[in-house]
């Protein structure tokens, strides 16, 4: 497989710095095509028979991957943490009211 076959390192960074609002539908479609086939093809592509422009952009699109699916490993810890604390805090103010009003849970069942 050859560079010929994959995105140029200025085709994608072109696609990435031309704001979203500017872009037509088709043009967004296409490039999420273009960009996914691009990265199956440098999945599979060995690395020797990559450029130096290809190695780059591989690297980075790989590097760019990872910290995103990192990022949604800490988002969802720390919703899990929010949600936890969030009942928590509700226990504790039910029972801090029970107490107050002299409910129990055999008078509330």
């Amino acid at each position: 497989m050859s560079d010929s076959m994959r995105k140029g390192l200025g085709e994608q960074v072109g696609q990435k710095v031309t704001p979203q609002s500017q872009k037509s539908t088709g043009q967004v479609l296409s490039e999420n095509v273009t960009g996914a086939t691009d990265k199956v093809a440098g999945a599979f592509q060995p690395s020797e028979e990559k450029s130096t422009t290809q190695k780059i952009g591989d690297s980075t699109r790989s590097n760019a991957d990872s910290a995103q699916n990192g990022s949604s490993g800490y988002l969802d810890s720390a919703k899990n943490t929010l949600s936890g604390a969030a009942e928590s805090t509700s226990n504790t103010l039910s029972n801090a009211a029970d107490t107050v009003t002299g409910k129990t849970k055999e008078t509330t069942e």
